[in-house]
């Protein structure tokens, strides 16, 4: 009886056992499962910092000082602040991911056909120190690991309006000194100079044009 107790004993024990270990086993397996699909969220942005279009449209730089080409960008930008972040999405009706925003803004303000890609975005266009920068260029970041994969358009005083990220579920201002952006900046980039200070276009075959720009109009817009 002191044998088939002790048997008892031991193969509850063991089971108890059994379970609190497995019950560890799917703890460590959802933990990772859940950072990974953090990590894969595009712009996992916090969603306690963002800025108001209010203040981004009373700033100056962002008034009469600015050529009517990038202020009616701008404008136009800033218009959709608050419409549906979804990934892949290309229009207001069905939302925006980053590049298809910018692509949509650039398209319907400058008349700028862009690729629909953060990747292909930031090798078109002139790279900018960040010091160089004015509203209406890109910016873009390191979201997912080691690679390029999310853009902005730049406002003026270190705020930038983008479709954020599934996390905030829409078209944002946010603020460049914010620790998340300023720790995965990565780079800028000017795509264009508006019409008004752009140099007198070369009516020769020999002219050129940005690689990957494509315009409805070459006096819309003069590229660098």
């Amino acid at each position: 009886k002191q044998n088939i107790c002790f048997t008892e004993v031991r193969k509850a024990f063991t089971l108890e056992f059994m379970t609190v270990r497995t019950l560890m086993i799917a703890c460590v397996v959802l933990f990772s499962f859940s950072a990974y699909a953090a990590e894969q969220t595009d712009a996992s942005q916090p969603t306690d910092f963002v800025v108001s279009s209010d203040l981004v449209a009373s700033s100056p730089m962002l008034q009469n000082t600015l050529p009517g080409v990038i202020q009616n960008l701008v404008n136009y930008a800033v218009s959709y602040e608050g419409v549906a972040y979804i990934r892949g999405g290309t229009s207001p009706e069905r939302g925006f991911d980053c590049s298809g925003f910018v692509r949509y803004v650039f398209d319907r303000a400058e008349g700028v056909t862009l690729p629909h890609s953060a990747k292909a975005l930031s090798q078109i266009g002139s790279r900018i120190k960040m010091t160089e920068m004015i509203p209406g260029d890109l910016v873009f970041f390191r979201t997912l690991r080691n690679r390029i994969s999310h853009v902005g358009i730049y406002l003026g005083n270190d705020n930038f309006i983008h479709a954020s990220s599934t996390r905030t579920g829409i078209v944002m201002v946010s603020n460049l000194k914010d620790r998340y952006w300023t720790k995965r900046f990565t780079l800028a980039r000017r795509v264009g100079m508006p019409a008004e200070q752009a140099p007198a276009v070369e009516t020769s075959s020999s002219s050129k044009l940005t690689p990957g720009i494509e315009t409805n109009s070459s006096s819309q817009l003069g590229l660098k």
